[in-house]
């Protein structure tokens, strides 16, 4: 079991609160991602469950016991971080085994949940290597394996994945989705990167000032954000947000739309534009055009093989059904 309910919880620094009072569930084997600009509390919330900060209000729930004043090592639960923190003078084997020895488990188990958390992570030909012989991606994994052997009631990871490459990035968050699947375990992730929290996520928190913004899916996030930050914040490129008498057309305040949503043509359209510079992708290309009396840049996804160059006039056209409308609040209008 690994339920996390957080009530009224809350935690200052001195007179500084960094995260108001907020409510939020994490249900048993769901895998949750904790995103949002740097900032916005979302390390702080993930070391408050983990119990490395005391709240300043609240409780804070696991399998509906209060663990709220129960120490970090005693909640069940297994932290992976940013860094590696990797003993560098142990063999992988004895890294792996490290908590299993802090907490006196016979060698016959230490031994079993050793192989079993190498074969799930393909560092069985690896254990008796020392760190330094390993490349980043297994020296995180190495990291995860040592959470694993702890057989947590969930997994707390914190920006685990930012100090690799591109490529190890992609193969590292196929492995942990992958991981999750195998365990059906409870999985909270911290990330600034929204391309991470919608590929990976069965529930995203989207955090901004220590304030809950939206709870949902990603898909949810997606067609329905609550407001202007949510729809700025997810999708990448980012939402196209259009203020002025083009949104008044539509009866609102702000207008968002897609660069996805927006039809690009060369001979009429509802809006026309200058191209700018153009990010060509192989299967897409992003082009950000000017000129349109909306906004400085309106950004726009096309096919790949679509050619406009630099300083082309083009036609945009939104698509009607999947404009969203904000009032003056920033909040969604249904």
């Amino acid at each position: 079991m690994g339920q996390i309910t957080l009530k009224k919880v809350s935690k200052s620094f001195g007179d500084v609160e960094v995260i108001p009072p907020l409510d939020l569930t994490i249900e048993d084997g769901e895998f949750a991602v904790f995103v949002g600009p740097s900032g916005c509390g979302k390390s702080t919330l993930l070391r408050l469950i983990a119990g490395l900060e005391d709240t300043s209000g609240g409780t804070i729930s696991i399998d509906g016991n209060d663990a709220t004043e129960i120490p970090p090592a005693k909640r069940g639960l297994a932290m992976v971080f940013q860094s590696y923190a990797l003993y560098p003078h142990m063999s992988v084997r004895k890294n792996i085994a490290f908590p299993m020895r802090m907490a006196k488990i016979d060698q016959a188990e230490q031994d079993r949940r050793i192989e079993a958390a190498a074969k799930a992570l393909n560092l069985t030909d690896y254990l008796d290597r020392k760190p330094g012989q390993l490349s980043g991606g297994q020296r995180q994994r190495v990291a995860i394996g040592r959470a694993i052997v702890r057989e947590p009631s969930a997994f707390l990871f914190d920006e685990p994945l930012s100090n690799l490459d591109a490529a190890l990035r992609v193969g590292m968050r196929l492995e942990i989705m992958e991981m999750h699947k195998r365990l059906d375990t409870t999985m909270i992730y911290v990330t600034h990167d929204q391309v991470e929290a919608m590929t990976m996520a069965d529930k995203i928190v989207v955090l901004r000032a220590g304030y809950i913004e939206q709870v949902g899916s990603p898909l949810e996030l997606y067609h329905t954000p609550r407001n202007v930050f949510v729809a700025g914040f997810i999708g990448s490129p980012q939402m196209n947000l259009i203020e002025g008498p083009e949104a008044q057309k539509h009866n609102a305040h702000t207008i968002g739309v897609r660069p996805e949503h927006i039809d690009v043509t060369e001979g009429s359209g509802m809006w026309k534009g200058t191209v700018g510079v153009a990010e060509h992708l192989g299967s897409d290309t992003f082009f950000h055009v000017h000129n349109t009396g909306l906004r400085d840049m309106i950004t726009v996804r096309a096919p790949g093989e679509v050619s406009f160059r630099h300083g082309d006039e083009i036609y945009l056209t939104p698509k009607a059904d999947v404009i969203h409308r904000f009032d003056e609040k920033g909040l969604r209008i249904a």
